[in-house]
């Protein structure tokens, strides 16, 4: 059984793109419930607001097949310690923020103890892996889903779930102030600016930082006076320079600590790989070019498990090629390079982009902090 003594809500945020959201609820639910205790597996963003992280985030962050092999034993030792840590002090409740892939294993044996589990992110069962469906249901009670096509679907398949809008809709401006902010990055506003974002994974930022320096050289000869700016991710700092040592990275290169946001609301185009930072971008307006790279044997496996011809978000809730999506061997520095030109050279592209993109942003603002934390609070009865 909880316990009763005080509420607690146990949370995994196993990416920097899950601290981010957890991050923007969380301050809603300790409003709500004043005293309440956070605790389990977060980034540096949930535990500047108190929450308790009992490992830090980046030792899930690991992405493709191969490389969770790599990490299997480290990883399943975490969920079996997280697991046996709540288990003697049950939570009322667990979200699983993301991260399905250790935080449904997870929910299956809490749910079978008797905790309340939730998933505030739904997989992507609409895009791959449908088979996922099943142990949805088996694990997790209920579904907090970011975007309005989903709950329909989990409701055909006997999942309970609930329409909460995507937090960052909210936080972004519909119309971003670009004049300020590149200002205070010492960009003039004639220059061009580019932003590179290689991911926040390290293996993601070793095989997609590379890539995009390739394809920043090229753009250099053709547009003498333009800049880049490459916000990294926490933690991440000396990987990065690591990187720019060893390949010829672009002249004009502005390292940022985090501010991705910063960095979106700025540019003129960005080069960003597939993922949360893809629908950033999109509610920025920022025009970008999506491109992913992971080793051949990963990409074999999730290849034939897509369900639909998009692997970017922006391009999946549209339902159509709104940009451009470089994947695999199609991932070449000179393609990149023509991609991104495109954009600074059509600029009638670029507002039919901005349109679809502010639709896209007014749908996907919600009162999100609201429905999450009245969601939460059904399976609080004993601290509602």
């Amino acid at each position: 059984m909880p316990n009763t003594l005080r509420p607690c809500i146990a949370m995994v945020a196993g990416e920097a793109s899950g601290d981010l959201l957890a991050s923007l609820v969380i301050p809603a639910l300790q409003s709500h419930w004043a005293d309440v205790a956070l605790l389990g597996i977060g980034g540096p963003k949930m535990k500047a607001l108190g929450f308790h992280a009992w490992w830090p985030q980046e030792k899930l962050a690991v992405r493709g097949y191969v490389e969770v092999l790599r990490h299997f034993r480290e990883i399943t030792g975490i969920r079996k310690s997280l697991l046996h840590r709540l288990l003697e002090n049950p939570p009322d409740v667990f979200v699983g923020v993301d991260a399905p892939d250790f935080n449904l294993d997870l929910a299956f044996a809490l749910k079978r103890r008797g905790i309340a589990t939730m998933q505030f992110v739904c997989p992507s069962v609409w895009a791959w892996r449908a088979e996922r469906l099943d142990k949805i249901r088996q694990s997790v009670d209920h579904v907090l889903c970011i975007f309005p096509f989903e709950p329909p679907l989990l409701h055909r398949h006997g999942i309970d779930a609930t329409y909460v809008g995507h937090p960052l809709a909210k936080t972004i401006p519909l119309s971003p102030d670009k004049a300020l902010v590149r200002e205070s990055l010492g960009v003039s506003p004639e220059q061009k600016l580019i932003a590179l974002l290689p991911g926040s994974r390290t293996s993601e930022i070793e095989h997609m930082t590379p890539l995009f320096f390739a394809a920043s050289k090229i753009l250099e000869k053709q547009y003498p006076d333009i800049r880049f700016v490459l916000p990294v991710a926490p933690g991440q700092m000396q990987l990065v320079q690591s990187l720019q040592s060893r390949f010829t990275s672009p002249e004009n290169l502005i390292l940022l600590e985090g501010q991705s946001h910063k960095a979106l609301a700025a540019a003129d185009a960005t080069m960003v790989a597939s993922g949360t930072a893809t629908l950033e971008a999109a509610l920025f307006k920022c025009p970008m070019v999506i491109a992913y790279h992971m080793p051949w044997l990963s990409w074999q496996i999730i290849r034939r498990k897509r369900l639909q011809p998009w692997v970017g978000l922006p391009n999946i809730l549209c339902q159509e090629f709104v940009v451009p999506e470089l994947l695999q061997e199609q991932a070449t520095p000179h393609a990149l390079a023509k991609a991104t030109s495109e954009w600074l050279e059509n600029l009638q592209l670029v507002e039919e982009m901005k349109t679809c993109f502010t639709d896209l942003h007014k749908q996907l603002m919600q009162d999100t902090s609201g429905l999450v934390t009245a969601a939460v609070g059904k399976f609080m009865p004993s601290h509602a």
